[in-house]
């Protein structure tokens, strides 16, 4: 049972879809090792991995909620498949505070958990507060696909030589060498007070880690690796990566999943990557 295509099993704020085609022809057509640092959804990931386009990928993130959803779907699909079974069974608004409220530590548990949540929370967010404490209210959804049993089990084939782990960005990447690419999405700088999302973690994701990003950036690509970077267009971001080292595009995509409704309209975003070689 398997998808004509590798998709995203989670939804995700900022999900790549849209720039899916414009980011891919930024990549190169094969790659090394391919690192994606701010996992995410992983859209970049699934569509590289339906090309076949590199021969091993190293996905990392700081959430450990989602990297133990790779991990379980890479190592024990079946199992989460099962336990997403429960949770369709099961789906009220008051399980859904239940399962909020648990902490299982079991990989597979978590990992379904992350799953069932991130389908019927409210918006497809993904929010914590400041102790680290998922706290999104309950979607009124109508019939939610909590268990799609063949994405799951195509993301289980994607997965199978990736390596997965909880990790800092710059430590995600010391790796990486010259053949090698590297995507960077990562929490965009804000473009405006009211806009501001990044609630994916708690620690902050701010201008002095932005700076260090970009000044990871100028490495990898001294190094002869292939980076491509996403952000939110602001002058910032212009000031941290200018035109005349990198290719650099404004692009508009629209945001559908943001906690303001202010924020789900079209954006300018900002594309910067080496020349390919």
């Amino acid at each position: 049972m398997r998808l004509r295509r590798f998709d995203p099993v989670l939804k995700w704020a900022g999900g790549k879809r849209q720039l899916l085609p414009r980011i891919l022809e930024r990549l190169p057509e094969k790659i090394g090792t391919y690192y994606e640092p701010f996992v995410g959804g992983g859209a970049v990931f699934f569509a590289l991995a339906h090309e076949n386009r590199f021969e091993q990928a190293v996905l990392s993130d700081q959430n450990e909620d989602l990297i133990a959803v790779y991990r379980a779907l890479k190592s024990k699909v079946s199992a989460v498949i099962s336990a997403l079974a429960v949770h369709e069974e099961n789906h009220c608004e008051d399980y859904y505070y239940d399962v909020r409220e648990q902490g299982p530590s079991d990989l597979v548990t978590r990992a379904a958990r992350m799953i069932y949540l991130n389908k019927t929370g409210f918006n497809g967010l993904y929010r914590v507060n400041s102790k680290g404490k998922f706290n999104v209210p309950f979607g009124r959804y109508e019939k939610p696909r909590i268990l799609d049993e063949p994405r799951l089990r195509a993301a289980h084939e994607a997965l199978k030589n990736a390596k997965i782990k909880v990790a800092d960005f710059a430590e995600a990447c010391a790796d990486a060498k010259r053949g090698d690419a590297v995507y960077l999405d990562p929490p965009y700088l804000p473009v405006s007070v009211r806009s501001h999302f990044a609630e994916y973690h708690e620690s902050p994701f701010g201008i002095a880690e932005h700076e260090r990003l970009a000044k990871l950036f100028e490495r990898l690509s001294k190094g002869g690796v292939h980076a491509v970077l996403s952000n939110s267009a602001t002058n910032d971001t212009r000031r941290l990566f200018e035109k005349d080292k990198y290719e650099f595009d404004i692009v508009p995509a629209r945001r559908s999943i943001n906690s303001d409704k202010s924020g789900r309209g079209p954006v300018g975003e900002i594309l910067v990557s080496t020349p390919l070689r």
